[in-house]
Parts: structure tokens; sequence; C-alpha cells
């Protein structure tokens, strides 16, 4: 690392910690439509027990404001693009003249599907995540063409498999043939990109609780993704935000659906193990 990027470095660092003390994590529960209780904090995963002893949700870091929207589905501006998706979800599409609704039945049939992705897929020989699964049975079974891996038709239906599996555990495997894509996804989290020269573990396991200029640092948990960010008013998928996160340390970044980012989000899915999905969220 040369002197201006150690500098660079450095920098950042000072804004971290020059630009607020602690800001802890709010004692406040999730409920969604008075309903659906929500786990945003729990023991940490056996495999996270060295760095830490909880995990927990980005809502806890969010402001009131922000917290009360996820709260109810009418205040909640994901569940829109979530409506869009089970009119999709319903509708024939390619030269098989299927829907999704053919093969699986209701949207809520699909229960259970959002906390066990990403997940090795045995009869591919890899690991998926939904967005691979989805465009798997575009192709081969309904005979249409896949969608963008985040463009808006697939974020609106991966919301809407993540919201039929509101409150359930996330249970993302990670042994057996999984492991060396999980493997690989943590050296990814660990190692520092760009000129800033600085990784995930940065951030949200080195100084969540921390504010960084006016944003509350979160442990960057992905079990509220396809997120609605008020920030650029739209949902937002994960991998997406693996993008920008690493353009934000000045580097070149993978491609969403590379298997650099896939890895990634088999290893980050797993440190949120035992929370539950609460996707789409709202955040910032």
């Amino acid at each position: 690392m040369n002197k201006f990027t150690k500098g660079l470095g450095a920098c950042m660092t000072a804004i971290i910690v020059a630009s607020g003390a602690m800001a802890e994590p709010v004692d406040d529960t999730l409920v969604i439509n008075e309903e659906i209780e929500i786990v945003t904090r729990t023991a940490a995963p056996a495999h996270l027990s060295d760095v830490m002893d909880e995990v927990m949700s980005g809502w806890l870091f969010r402001g009131e404001e922000t917290r009360a929207m996820e709260m109810d589905d009418f205040d909640n501006p994901g569940m829109i693009f979530v409506e869009q998706a089970e009119d999709v979800w319903n509708t024939a599409d390619g030269t098989e003249g299927k829907s999704c609704a053919d093969c699986h039945g209701e949207s809520t049939e699909m229960a259970g599907v959002r906390p066990v992705y990403p997940k090795y897929v045995e009869a591919a020989g890899e690991v998926r995540t939904m967005e691979m699964a989805i465009n798997d049975c575009r192709e081969n079974r309904m005979g249409a063409e896949e969608w963008k891996y985040v463009g808006n038709d697939m974020v609106n239906m991966t919301a809407l498999l993540a919201s039929v599996s509101r409150g359930m555990p996330v249970n993302v495997a990670i042994d057996g043939p999984a492991q060396s894509t999980w493997e690989q996804g943590k050296d990814i989290y660990y190692t520092r990109f760009g000129q800033l020269e600085l990784s995930c573990s940065n951030c949200h396991e080195d100084n969540y609780g921390n504010m960084i200029r006016a944003d509350h640092l979160s442990q960057g948990q992905i079990n509220g993704f396809p997120t609605y960010r008020l920030k650029n008013t739209k949902l937002n998928a994960v991998q997406d935000r693996f993008k920008g996160c690493i353009r934000d340390t000045r580097a070149e970044t993978f491609a969403p659906g590379s298997p650099e980012f896939v890895a990634l989000e088999l290893y980050v899915g797993s440190r949120g193990n035992g929370l539950s999905v609460e996707g789409p969220s709202v955040r910032n």
C-alpha cells in the first residue's frame, strides 16, 4: 500500500471515528402488520463466535420513521413491487405458455424458500442464488427469456418470495459441497479493496454502531433484502448493494451474478443465520 492509499484509508477511518461516537442500535421490536414477529437480534451463529456474540438486523440501526414504515405493509413502499410481482407470478410467459403458478401454485406455497438461499443445487453442481433459480425456471421450464440479474422484474420477484417467508429464520447451509464457495466468499469479505483499502469487515464488523458522516453503520446483514431504499426510491437487490459498496472503496467492482458475488452472498447470508427474513425491508 503506497502513501496515497494509506492516507486515504486513514482519512476514511478518521471519518468513521470522528463523525460520531457510538450510536447504539435501538432497543425496539419489529412486528409487521401486528402479526408477523421478526427476530432482529439473536445469538451469532457458531462460525462467527470468534468475532461477535450477537447478530442484528439493519432495522435496529435506522431512525424511528424509517422503522415504522416497515411495520405496516400499507406504509412500506416495497410492497407495491411485491404486488406487481404477484401479477407476473400468475401470468403465462414463454413458448411453454406457463406461469410460475402453474408449477408452484400460489406464491404463498414458496414460504421457506428465501431462508435457505443461496444454496448448493446438486443437479446444477454449484451454489445458486434465488435469481439464478428464477432464470433457470424461466429458460428451461417456461421457454421464456432470462431476466436481467438485478433488473426490475427480477428484484420484484425476489421481493415476493421474501415476503411470503417473513418471520422465518435464515438458515443458509455452509457445509458439504457449499463449503468451498463459502470460503471464497469469506475471503472476499475480509479483502481490502480499492484506493481506500477497505473491506466489508472494516465497516460492518469493526465499526457497526458508529456513524460515518450522517449514516449509522449496521452489521450489513442481508436478511431484509430486497430492500426499498429511501435514497433512490426503489427496491434494491443485495448484489447491487455489494456492487455499490465496493465501488465506494474506489475499486473496480464485480458484476452482479458473478461467481465472486454469489460466493459473497452465500457468506454474508450465513452471517445472519437465526435472524428473520424481513424483505422487502425499508432502509435509508
